[in-house]
């Protein structure tokens, strides 16, 4: 992973934005730079098999009994799977919407935890709103693809800068196979560097729903 060099003087032509050292501008936190070491590992650990299953032994068995996988995760998108089967299917022969939050959670999920665990200082983080759509049944595995990891960052970001909580709202699409949709999800986190005062969380990442 290659992370941006700082220039003690702008170019003329300023280089293309950075996701892991600057925001976007819906979401104006300051850089930080996460530690690569901390981000592979994260990585490796929630991708690799038995180190996958061992993790989600620890924190999230259920989820391991529906067989939700993460596929793909860098510090931008993460790709999470969940299996149309009897351990996840519901008595209209689709796969139970719960099971569908589960891997939409994971892959928004995914890319907090490794915002948080690549700060330089200890940061929280838990969930504090999610909504969802639902196109068409689930008759076969649902891949969730969430690609806003720069939200998240910069949420981080932020908070290491104010010591406040701040919130970054995100979405991960479900597909199946064929690539039609099957459900959308809005994710909100909450980030608060621990060991700061206690603050109202500052909303990141576009307006909530109406």
């Amino acid at each position: 992973m290659v992370l941006m060099s700082m220039v003690s003087s702008p170019p003329v032509n300023p280089p293309p934005v950075n996701p892991l050292s600057t925001a976007p501008a819906a979401v104006a936190g300051p850089p930080y730079v996460p530690d690569p070491v901390r981000v592979e590992k994260l990585r490796r650990q929630m991708t690799h098999g038995l180190s996958w299953r061992l993790f989600m032994l620890a924190k999230l068995p259920l989820g391991l009994f529906a067989g939700i996988r993460v596929r793909e995760l860098d510090v931008a998108r993460c790709v999470a799977t969940v299996p149309y089967g009897w351990r996840s299917t519901n008595p209209f022969q689709s796969t139970y919407f719960a099971a569908l939050a589960m891997a939409a959670e994971l892959s928004t999920g995914a890319l907090a935890l490794m915002a948080a665990r690549s700060a330089p200082r200890s940061v929280a983080l838990l969930i504090v709103d999610l909504d969802a759509r639902f196109e068409k049944k689930a008759v076969a595995t649902t891949a969730f693809t969430c690609d806003q990891g720069d939200r998240l960052f910069a949420a981080v970001g932020e908070s290491l800068a104010s010591g406040e909580a701040v919130t970054a709202r995100v979405e991960t699409i479900g597909r199946a196979p064929d690539g039609e949709v099957v459900a959308g999800f809005h994710v909100t986190w909450s980030f608060k560097v621990r060991g700061a005062s206690r603050q109202t969380p500052t909303p990141r990442g576009g307006p909530a729903p109406p």
